[in-house]
């Protein structure tokens, strides 16, 4: 099967390949990659020239960090701030031949998973994860686009003249005509771009996880089936021995699927752990000593998309690691003690393996579960009281 003809992937390697970051090479790529990249060196200029004001420091920063994180992870390794877009872009093109394999193979085990026939509990698997996957895909991108959106219209009823994304041109007057105007126009154009470079790498994880949970889920179903199966068959029998080499060839694959995941991803994790965490505090802080509300609704949506983005993150990472070791409870579910002893062994050794949880990590270092994400909430607000009781 081909990675577009996928429905659980197809979403978002659709508007990759639609700006050429995978499958094909055209003009696309470099017409949404350097402008971004060109603003997002002015935004990191806007934060030095502003300094000591800390309210723009950090409304600016968070923009930084996000687009700095979407073009660096779409092609190369990190550097940190409005740089998330950036960062996510360049590391997938840099990467795009692995990501390629990646989505192929994926794309050739779903279509296997989903020509298994006489078995009504893995086709409704597979289709109700498809549709979490597409649903999920399709809407991160339309709330992407509608608070995109609110972010660039929002200076327009400020009263005074001002720009989405803090930038400074040296020897340039951002406010003055026409500079303002071609200015916003053209953070106003590259804002779409910027959207399509974070929010689908943001889909494409959890999307990967969630097949990674379908091949898991398909795996313990077949465990317990072929339980059953066993236990009316008796001994030893050829049949028996092809199903279970198959289930240990099934659960290697998984094993190097999360492996391979891992790999793409741990490094954007860690950029993502160590920034967003640290724009969390300045966030709250923030919304310490604003009044304004418009700039509180403003702040909150911030803070919204963050926590969202990271619980995503860490949510899919946790379900990954609890149902890989449940593989081991469906291997040793049903009458087992009626098969051969080779049959035994066979199974005990994916009991015994099942028990070394499959985990995506941030920087190979540190496992992605919600007791994680518990963590990062909680230094993210110890360092909050401590910057509000020195601020006071």
């Amino acid at each position: 099967m081909e990675v577009l003809e996928c429905p659980l992937l197809s979403v978002n390697v659709r508007v990759w390949r639609f700006w050429s970051f995978v499958l094909v090479h055209n003009w696309r790529r470099y017409v949404s990659i350097i402008p971004v990249t060109v603003l997002n060196v002015f935004m990191f200029a806007d934060l030095y020239r502003a300094w000591g004001n800390i309210e723009e420091v950090i409304i600016n920063a968070y923009f930084a960090v996000l687009y700095f994180n979407a073009v660096v992870s779409d092609a190369a390794k990190p550097p940190i701030f409005d740089y998330a877009q950036c960062l996510r872009t360049l590391i997938l093109v840099y990467q795009r031949q692995k990501y390629e394999v990646f989505l192929a193979n994926a794309a050739n085990v779903y279509q296997e998973i989903r020509q298994i026939k006489d078995d009504d509990v893995i086709g409704k698997l597979v289709e109700d994860y498809t549709r979490r996957a597409r649903i999920l895909s399709i809407s991160n991108l339309a709330l992407g686009a509608f608070i995109s959106g609110c972010f660039v219209v929002y200076p327009l009823f400020t009263g005074q003249r001002s720009l989405p994304y803090g930038m400074f041109i040296p020897g340039v007057s951002n406010f003055e005509s026409p500079q303002y105007e071609i200015f916003y126009i053209m953070q106003l154009v590259l804002t779409f771009p910027g959207c399509c470079m974070y929010i689908p790498y943001t889909s494409f994880f959890a999307t990967s996880t969630l097949f990674g949970l379908v091949q898991i889920k398909t795996l313990q179903h077949q465990l317990r089936m072929f339980r059953s199966t066993g236990s009316n068959l008796g001994r030893r029998t050829p049949s028996l021995d092809r199903q279970l080499t198959k289930f240990i060839e099934d659960h290697k694959r998984i094993i190097r699927y999360v492996q391979d995941l891992n790999g793409l991803v741990t490094y954007i994790c860690l950029i993502e752990f160590l920034s967003f965490g640290l724009m969390l505090c300045a966030l709250l802080f923030l919304l310490n000593i604003i009044s304004v509300m418009a700039q509180i609704v403003i702040v909150g949506a911030y803070i919204f998309m963050i926590l969202t983005q990271i619980f995503a993150f860490y949510w899919h990472s946790n379900e990954v690691r609890e149902e890989s070791m449940a593989i081991a409870t469906a291997a040793y579910s049903g009458p087992w003690l009626e098969v051969d002893n080779s049959i035994k062994k066979k199974l005990l050794l994916i009991t015994m393996r099942a028990q070394r949880p499959l985990e995506l990590t941030v920087g190979n270092v540190y496992p992605m579960t919600l007791e994680m994400f518990q963590s990062l909430l909680n230094a993210s607000y110890s360092y909050f009281t401590l910057l509000r009781r020195v601020y006071n």
